[in-house]
């Protein structure tokens, strides 16, 4: 059976630094790594700091990192997947780029958080508008979604991964809060219910809000189709890299045949 090398970057806002960034992705290369994925509001600051930022800066920090990051995927032969502010016209969209040596493909977010707190909705301009489904393409005979941290929540997203056969589901989150229980609850369940693998990568570092403090406190992991967490980092800056397999996700849908119920009745 088909296997494929992938890794998660667990790092708090990169600012402009290019030396730590190919520091990280030179080791992946030496795993073999096809596909590395990094949280959000890495290669970006958080949105919330973001507002207090020169959009010119902001937009120059995207153009740089992108060119950056395109200029690896050359040199490394890899694919990255990446959350990325975008500004055009005095606007900012949040969007996932999919980077590989040839070239460069975007999905914008289109569930954003509209909480009184974490209000990403009112912050960025991305349309709201009726559901597409998420990114997906083919890597080594794998077939890969990518979907923001928010968008696990949906069913509708999850119908698409269902109906396309998704091998492995990227997702970046910016997680706070003590939220690591249910976001483990939820990743889990996603995976085994739809099974699949799924690749999360959360972002670190802090930022406070009046007497309140934030915490991204990483727990990237790598769950299994079985709903089991084969790999997890702590709270520390650091990588992910595991082998996934087309063996453990055809024999977790042929042992459960969740999907094929669903299948069946659509036909009738």
């Amino acid at each position: 059976m088909k296997e494929l090398v992938v890794g998660a970057l667990q790092l708090p806002t990169l600012g402009m630094n290019a030396t730590r960034l190919e520091f990280y992705i030179n080791k992946a290369k030496e795993r073999e790594t096809k596909v590395l994925l990094f949280g959000e509001y890495v290669l970006n600051h958080f949105f919330r700091e973001l507002e207090k930022m020169s959009r010119n800066m902001v937009k120059e920090q995207s153009k740089k990192h992108l060119k950056m990051l395109q200029k690896f995927a050359k040199k490394y032969n890899m694919t990255f997947i990446v959350p990325l502010v975008i500004v055009k016209k005095k606007k900012y969209y949040k969007t996932i780029a999919r980077i590989t040596a040839k070239n460069t493909d975007f999905y914008q977010q289109q569930i954003l958080i509209s909480y009184d707190h974490w209000n990403e909705k009112e912050f960025f301009s991305n349309k709201v508008a009726p559901l597409k489904k998420p990114m997906i393409f083919k890597q080594n005979g794998f077939k890969i979604a990518v979907m923001a941290g928010f968008e696990l929540h949906f069913d509708t997203f999850w119908d698409t991964i269902r109906r396309n056969k998704v091998d492995i589901v990227m997702l970046p989150t910016a997680s706070t809060f003590g939220s690591h229980d249910r976001w483990s609850e939820l990743v889990k369940s996603r995976a085994f219910i739809y099974g699949c693998y799924i690749l999360r990568a959360n972002r670190l570092g802090e930022f406070t809000d009046g007497d309140v403090q934030w915490n991204f406190y990483g727990d990237s992991m790598l769950v299994s189709p079985e709903g089991e967490i084969e790999m997890m980092l702590e709270d520390k800056e650091s990588m992910l890299i595991e082998n996934i397999n087309k063996k453990a996700v055809k024999e977790h849908r042929e042992s459960w045949k969740f999907l094929n119920e669903i299948e069946m009745r659509e036909k009738l």
